[in-house]
């Protein structure tokens, strides 16, 4: 007689519990610090909602509320237009010449 194995029933994928997704969403910076309106002059906490590449970070990444991320938006195209923040930064640009199609090497 085989032995009977104590699992019973497969779990489906969805069913599980824990993973990737299931963690707990970091609090709103803004929202946790009462702050009602973000300032496009305040350069220092913009550069944090930017990434290395001068584009504005989603909300899953910032973890910033609908509203918030909405005004950092905002804020951050605002303070481009005034200087204040660049549009590209300068930091991950390559100095090597490029090489196309046409120049490779066999």
């Amino acid at each position: 007689m085989a032995k009977a194995r104590g699992r019973g029933k497969p779990v489906r994928r969805r069913d599980k519990k824990g993973g990737p997704g299931s963690g707990r969403r970091k609090p709103c910076q803004h929202c946790r610090d009462k702050i009602d309106q973000v300032d496009y002059k305040d350069v220092a906490s913009l550069r944090k909602f930017i990434s290395e590449k001068g584009k504005i970070r989603s909300r899953r990444i910032t973890g910033s509320c609908r509203r918030h991320q909405v005004q950092i938006a905002r804020a951050v195209k605002r303070a481009r237009e005034l200087a204040l923040l660049p549009y590209v930064n300068e930091g991950g640009r390559d100095d090597s010449p490029r090489r196309d199609r046409g120049d490779r090497e066999r």
